[in-house]
């Protein structure tokens, strides 16, 4: 079995204003604004041309993205939550993007459907301020057309305070 290495890989810290950050095309850039009880648990919200994902702390955390060529293999129990999420691509331009900053990272990939596949550990870390902890953030892409969001693994941990919207 060959082993499978992503065609991109970066490190960022991203300040989660809002408790989100963005990956959108870079044609497409309106954040969905109206939340349900249902998106906050998710932990992710879908839009056109837009995937918002929502970390467990409202200041920068650390996250990891990878662009791969097919899917890559997940480890479920290495993870407290996982959502995948359709993103569709209307120019050769992938963006990382801070709520309320600006962009972080741009990826030059084809245009077309993908898998945007966020993988969260360390959420049962949070300090009671809920401002420090150990809590990490992969987000792998790869082409695959989804019809919807769908959560993999459900973290059903204690309270949070990401309930406001930005």
């Amino acid at each position: 079995m060959a082993i499978k290495i992503p065609q991109h890989r970066c490190r960022l810290q991203i300040f989660a204003d809002y408790f989100q950050f963005y990956l959108w095309d870079s044609v497409e850039r309106l954040a969905p604004e109206a939340w349900t009880e249902t998106d906050v648990q998710n932990r992710a919200k879908i839009a056109d041309g837009v995937v918002v994902v929502c970390p467990i702390r409202n200041t920068t955390v650390p996250v990891e993205i990878s662009i791969w060529d097919s899917e890559p293999h997940c480890l479920s129990t290495e993870w407290q939550h996982i959502v995948e999420a359709p993103l569709l691509l209307r120019k050769d331009l992938l963006e990382i993007h801070e709520c309320t900053g600006g962009a972080l990272a741009h990826f030059t990939i084809p245009a077309g459907e993908y898998a945007v596949r966020a993988l969260f550990r360390g959420m049962d870390t949070l300090s009671e301020n809920g401002l420090d902890g150990k809590d990490f953030y992969e987000v792998q892409v790869w082409p695959q057309k989804l019809a919807a969001l769908r959560v993999l693994k459900q973290w059903s941990g204690g309270t949070d305070p990401s309930t406001s919207s930005g």
